[in-house]
């Protein structure tokens, strides 16, 4: 088996989020010191683990992660992979998460003046062990489906298992997963006018190249100095040093743990859940130096779904969260995202708040790479932003209402000149770092306080395993 680990593939926005290294192997077999209690079960719960047949192939890096997990104390051992196909599931890469990658925050460090006296709401459980946990990413080999995970078609299955993160009690508190796929420098199209999707002028590459130390050439990760790429770092200070990468982040779903402080999450990956929040939000979330300070924290939510303030706003009545189970217009009801297929058009859900990943990318290009091709006098990043989401939307959203609904948005459904939509997903393969951050109910879609590191509290990076090795036992109930 050959394990390779992606090198600098980063992630952010203006100034963003940041990933982890790996911690050491020391935590992996850690017990708590008094006064916390050990797990008395360790020997037997790390075995079991390490002989369970979803466990028993992976890389060694993550099976020694995955037993320690299971040997300190816990509520569940990490969460069992069963096959959803005749074939077991298998594994093509996994993140390795602890708490040593980006800026420390109140929520993972105590600071004098700030919390010394309070007690630490998020890492520091069992006498202070260190947080740590892995995110195992594994392809359901189902019948007529990719078996290649860089197939936008292909199903997956995402497993994270975390120890040492405080149980969430007050105001809508959660923990979130998010894969993230740092933006690259596009290659040049040959097209003249308006770039091919994915693509950039030549003109705008060679704008890009005239920034700071030149860095900004095809295939390399985009920075937004032009200068070699700076990934999050624990060295980094809010606002003024921040990582320069550009980060898109896809939610893996909100979670709890445990009363043992562990949290155990599963979330599927294919073409109906492979949507990003709406960009537009990422002015009002605080992450961006000066927004909190000029009190754009909440200014625009994307409660009713549109295309943002230079695109579409729709009417709350027609677009809004129904209670009823028939709406205004047939079979609206309450909002439902997973409400994705069914064998009549008009009842899949038509009011999504988010956008397929693809789509999201082709609007950072326009931001931050097509400085001679879109709107080259604007240089306001939020105008760009705006201007950008709303163009884009526009070229899948076939209705015009400013919305990419389940079946504008269908991976088999023609657009913008397109035969299907497969340019508009970005393959599982792709995210190259992991983050787990915690949140608040906001009403805002986008991490708290994106694009900056101020609310993570764990993160990873990708390692790659090929060829992917059996990652699964017994069967699923539902092989859906």
């Amino acid at each position: 088996m050959n394990h390779v680990t992606t090198g600098i593939v980063a992630t952010s926005l203006a100034s963003a989020i940041g990933i982890a290294s790996l911690t050491s192997t020391a935590a992996h077999a850690a017990q708590p010191p008094p006064p916390c209690h050990p797990n008395p079960n360790a020997t037997q719960d790390r075995q079991t683990v390490l002989s369970r047949g979803d466990i028993v192939a992976l890389p060694q890096a993550l099976r020694t992660r995955l037993a320690g997990l299971a040997g300190r104390p816990h509520s569940q051992l990490p969460t069992q992979a069963y096959a959803e196909a005749a074939q077991p599931s298998r594994l093509f890469q996994y993140y390795l998460l602890d708490t040593s990658g980006f800026e420390p925050n109140p929520f993972t460090h105590l600071f004098p003046g700030i919390n010394q006296k309070a007690m630490l709401t998020a890492t520091g459980p069992q006498c202070g062990l260190p947080t740590i946990g892995s995110v195992r990413v594994a392809l359901e080999p189902k019948p007529g489906l990719p078996t290649d995970p860089n197939d936008v078609e292909a199903f997956i299955d995402v497993f994270t298992d975390i120890a040492g993160l405080f149980v969430i009690n007050n105001e809508s508190g959660w923990y979130e997963g998010w894969m993230i796929h740092d933006l690259r420098v596009a290659p040049v199209s040959s097209a003249e006018g308006r770039p091919a999707f994915g693509t950039i002028t030549q003109a705008d590459a060679d704008a890009l190249q005239a920034i700071g130390g030149h860095h900004n050439q095809p295939g390399a990760v985009f920075t937004t100095d032009g200068r070699a790429a700076h990934l999050p770092s624990p060295d980094d200070h809010f606002p003024g040093q921040q990582t320069n990468v550009v980060p898109l982040q896809l939610s893996m779903g909100a979670w709890n743990t445990l009363q043992q402080s562990d949290g155990h999450a599963y979330w599927e990956f294919n073409y109906t859940t492979n949507w990003i929040h709406p960009l537009y939000e990422l002015p009002f979330t605080g992450g961006i130096p000066g927004t909190f300070e000029a009190g754009k924290i909440g200014a625009l939510q994307s409660i009713i779904p549109g295309s943002g303030p230079s695109g579409i706003k729709n009417d709350p009545v027609r677009y809004g969260d129904d209670p009823n189970d028939k709406g205004v217009i047939q079979a609206s009801g309450p909002r439902d995202p997973d409400k994705f297929e069914a064998a009549f058009d008009q009842q899949r859900e038509f009011r999504a708040r988010f956008i397929p990943s693809g789509l999201a990318k082709e609007i950072f290009l326009d931001v931050y790479e097509r400085l001679a091709s879109f709107e080259p006098t604007v240089t306001s990043f939020n105008q760009r932003l705006f201007d950008a989401y709303a163009v884009e939307v526009a070229r899948v959203d076939t209705d015009h209402d400013g919305v990419v609904s389940a079946l504008e948005g269908d991976v088999d459904t023609a657009s913008d000149g397109f035969p299907d939509n497969k340019r508009l997903f970005i393959p599982a393969t792709e995210f190259n770092r992991f983050a787990v951050t915690r949140e608040i109910n906001d009403g805002l879609l986008a991490p708290r306080f994106a694009p900056s590191q101020k609310a993570w509290v764990m993160s990873g990076e990708l390692v790659r395993v090929n060829p992917a090795v059996p990652a699964s036992a017994g069967r699923d109930a539902d092989d859906r």
